[in-house]
């Protein structure tokens, strides 16, 4: 990366103000909340005495309840962006590791006083075995809060736990706890390595999700950093493909990812944070 600039990460006004916007945006277009706002839209139609709008829009969101309980539609979603990078790649003599934060739970490790991981805890395994793999090679896990009324327990905390548990050397370990997204993990990340003068030369092993990979290279890339490896992990797309089967927890948490995922990739081309709408390199 030699002179290239590092781009500033969390504190600015404009990151804050990108951080709640996102939420609040998020919370209204989440395909979960769709059949309730049709519900709520025809109650209220039918308080306005208008039964026939209030019928159309009761239909119309029980229809959607059908459609989401038996139909694999995150697959349709998820599917592209983890088939974006292939699998387990093989990287010779990586600089480092740098793991995305998103696989721990952080107020059940504080409330519980062990560690506790969710669906992406894959994250957190393959990290182990790439360090077994690669002993020269630098771990850096990269995530702070992103809750926005309790941002006060870190996932760096987490990830802490987790790999002294695990017997990793602390000389190994480099954590950056500010980061709220994944901008602020790229900007933030790469300030850490600049301020504690360690190399930023790669390659770069970078551990996440495969659904959420493409948004992350993207952002990488975009930040300043290069010869980044992906490597995808946290597979969501179920092979069954479009198979009717009753799942309705599931199939929505599939689609509410994948949905989320496309809304970001697009959200982060418009704003500048990647050079690409469907990124596959720097």
């Amino acid at each position: 990366m030699g002179g290239r600039r590092v781009m500033r990460g969390k504190g600015t006004g404009m990151d804050n103000v990108f951080f709640v916007v996102s939420k609040l945006f998020w919370f209204l277009v989440r395909p979960e909340n769709l059949p309730l706002f049709l519900t709520v839209a025809a109650l209220v139609a039918l308080l306005r005495h208008r039964r026939r709008g209030a019928l159309w829009l009761l239909s119309s969101g029980v229809l959607l309840t059908l459609l989401l309980g038996a139909l694999p539609l995150g697959y349709l979603v998820l599917r592209p962006l983890e088939a974006r990078f292939a699998p387990g790649p093989e990287v010779s003599d990586p600089a480092g590791i740098i793991i995305l934060g998103g696989g721990e739970e952080s107020r059940l490790t504080a409330d519980h006083g062990q560690f506790q991981t969710n669906e992406a805890g894959e994250r957190f395994l393959q990290a182990l075995v790439l360090a077994r793999k690669y002993p020269q090679a630098k771990l850096i896990f990269t995530g702070g809060s992103g809750a926005v009324l309790d941002p006060s327990v870190s996932g760096a905390d987490v990830a802490r736990k987790i790999f002294a548990a695990a017997g990793i050397p602390p000389g190994r370990l480099m954590f950056e706890s500010r980061s709220r997204n994944t901008w602020e993990n790229a900007v933030n990340t790469l300030e850490l390595l600049v301020a504690t003068s360690e190399t930023t030369e790669g390659p770069w092993i970078l551990l996440t999700s495969a659904f959420h990979m493409p948004r992350s290279v993207g952002v990488f890339c975009a930040a300043g950093w290069r010869d980044v490896v992906p490597y995808p992990v946290d597979y969501r797309a179920r092979p069954a493909g479009l198979e009717v089967s009753w799942d309705y927890a599931d199939h929505l948490d599939d689609l509410n990812t994948g949905v989320r995922e496309w809304i970001g990739l697009l959200v982060y081309r418009i704003t500048g944070k990647t050079g690409a709408l469907f990124p596959g390199g720097c």
